[in-house]
């Protein structure tokens, strides 16, 4: 199924220079370049969480009645929270720059952007623990459901995580506040401080947006946690296989998402593909759902 991504609604709302930052330094980060994404009008809105699936009795005697399903749902609100990242160059050292202040400015941009949407990645997962523990949206750790949709590796140091999601609005998706708008300001003179704290004229721009995350049913996301590289608690392909057994019958993710350690840990659990020994190559899938590999999984995880 098709469905819009960041990067879409950015090229909706925000200029071709914006697009060009976003789309350029987004390469590494599957969570934000692949993920289904939506806009809302204001800032925060309320929806339906399926959290079980309907029960009932539906065979009945001729003259009686049935028993009516009910969905199982919670009503949560999802947040947008402020995402701003901004550069600030010394004006001198730019315009000293040997190809001009405007590339040199370009390539603050260019690199600030990139260690944005690493901040945002890691937050898709973390939460606001990777802002410092108080700040952005809330993310996949805090509200999957652990006690049905997880396989422990069992590991006990060095861990990580492998997340199997399924995209979609009644999934997981990025939420874009205020009509999706992503802002990109012009580039402004302004008085800042140095690194000695004293005023200096610098050359200053600024992303601004409203981005928050939703996960739309207890269905849509699954973890394996504890993955090490000690004997028995690397990853392989039983653990994802009974990582897809937790969804439902006709649910199936789209993506599995883990970092290069444990796509190397699952690429050496494979035996060799022929007789003479060839190494086994580098997997792309497990039972039909793709492989994206990203920076943003720690290594470190707590247990």
């Amino acid at each position: 199924m098709s469905y819009p991504t960041m990067l879409d609604i950015a090229k909706r709302t925000g200029t071709d220079e914006l697009v060009g930052l976003i789309d350029e330094t987004s390469k590494a980060t599957p969570e934000v370049r692949i993920a289904a994404a939506r806009t809302i009008s204001g800032t925060s809105y309320k929806t339906k969480i399926r959290v079980g699936l309907p029960g009932g009795d539906y065979w009945r005697d001729a003259n009686d009645g049935s028993t009516p399903g009910k969905q199982k749902i919670e009503n949560r609100r999802i947040e947008t929270f402020i995402f701003n990242p901004k550069w600030v160059c010394d004006k001198a050292v730019a315009d000293d720059s040997e190809d001009g202040p405007v590339a040199y400015i370009a390539e603050e941009a260019e690199a600030i952007t990139e260690g944005a949407m690493q901040q945002l990645g890691r937050q898709f997962y973390y939460g606001r623990a990777a802002s410092g523990g108080s700040k952005g949206s809330p993310g996949l750790l805090d509200v999957y459901d652990a006690a049905n949709m997880e396989v422990d590796a069992g590991g006990s140091t060095n861990r990580s995580s492998v997340w199997a999601v399924k995209w979609g609005n009644k999934d997981v998706q990025w939420v874009i506040g205020r009509n999706g708008t992503f802002e990109l300001t012009d580039v402004t003179t302004q008085q800042m401080n140095g690194e000695n704290n004293q005023p200096m004229t610098s050359y200053i721009q600024e992303i601004l947006a409203r981005i928050g995350v939703q996960v739309g049913s207890v269905y849509s996301v699954g973890r394996i946690k504890n993955v090490d590289t000690t004997s028995g608690h690397e990853l392989t392909d039983d653990l994802i296989y009974e990582l897809l057994f937790q969804f439902p019958a006709g649910v199936q993710p789209d993506v599995l998402l883990m970092n290069p350690r444990s796509l190397q840990l699952l690429r050496e659990s494979r035996q060799a593909t022929n007789a003479t020994g060839a190494p086994a190559p580098i997997p792309d899938s497990v039972g039909g759902v793709p492989i994206a590999v990203t920076d943003s999984i720690n290594n470190d995880e707590a247990a």
